[in-house]
């Protein structure tokens, strides 16, 4: 954690963040990885849709996650960004080996949508309130909202 940094956060709160953006890091690339995934194993009669729909998905979530890499840098920190590191701290999980139907995946997305969305509701808030960083969370609050676009995209698969 760099220390020569001078923006109106006392570095033990910009290690608190960073914290917080790396746990983000991971769900992230998780979900981006699940989501890949499901764009190259999606099969039946909604295929294309679905597949098109996937790939939709994934972009945008590859876009957020450089994002929020370049924001623990921005505070002085490092990123995680190794699968093992990713897989030990993030919230979300895996299901090695199976390939669900088109609809079970878009639910299992919407669960981690919904996870992210609820962790990132509470990360906003402790970085306004505890931590003073108010860019950071506007920055959540950002991701927050595409999250619960991304979320509702899904729902619509299941109405």
């Amino acid at each position: 954690m760099k220390e020569n940094i001078d923006i109106g956060i006392e570095a033990e709160n910009r290690k608190e963040v960073v914290g917080i953006l790396n746990i983000l890091l991971a769900d992230e690339y998780l979900l981006f990885t699940k989501t890949r995934n499901y764009h190259w194993n999606v099969v039946g009669k909604d295929f294309k849709e679905r597949h098109e729909f996937f790939q939709q998905q994934y972009e945008k979530l590859d876009v957020m996650i450089d994002e929020i890499a370049e924001r623990t840098r921005q505070l002085g920190g490092a990123t995680v960004a190794t699968m093992n590191e990713f897989m030990r701290i993030t919230n979300l999980k895996e299901k090695p080996g199976e390939y669900p139907s088109d609809l079970k995946m878009i639910s299992n997305l919407l669960t981690d949508h919904e996870s992210t969305i609820k962790y990132l509701r509470k990360s906003a808030d402790k970085c306004d309130q505890e931590y003073n960083d108010m860019g950071t969370n506007d920055f959540l609050i950002g991701l927050m909202e595409t999250h619960e676009k991304m979320a509702w995209m899904l729902r619509t698969h299941l109405d």
